[in-house]
């Protein structure tokens, strides 16, 4: 398989929630609930996102409109991949949410703090 035609295939599915790139938009797409037990029940999460920024996109979408839940892990695994973003030289992140799920407005400004250069915008 090429790198090609497995970039373009980057997606993470189960019964509980799914995580795709789609790479025409440079779009990291998270739905439904993410309640992994720990760190090492996100690395594939982990590895995927840590692809997504050897591509080294201009700009990166992270769209969590459709992501109800997100435990502590969770949300401790977004932190560091917003401080890897810090890290890129020239890659803008624009974070999209949705004001309709209650984590998200305080946890995703939190965000902000570790980037302040981070977009984030609410449906």
């Amino acid at each position: 398989m090429s790198a090609d035609r497995e970039s373009r295939e980057m997606e993470i599915t189960s019964e509980k929630y799914s995580i795709e790139y789609d790479e025409t938009t440079n779009t990291v797409a998270c739905r439904g609930a993410l309640r992994l037990a720990g760190m090492e029940d996100y690395a594939p999460i982990v590895q995927l996102l840590d692809q997504v920024l050897q591509y080294q996109p201009a700009q990166l979408m992270l769209n969590l409109q459709e992501l109800e839940f997100l435990n502590s892990s969770g949300i401790n695994v977004l932190s560091k991949f917003v401080l890897k973003v810090r890290g890129q030289e020239n890659m803008r992140l624009i974070v999209q949410g949705s004001t309709a799920i209650p984590w998200q407005e305080r946890s995703l400004k939190n965000l902000q703090r570790l980037m302040p250069q981070l977009e984030l915008t609410w449906d």
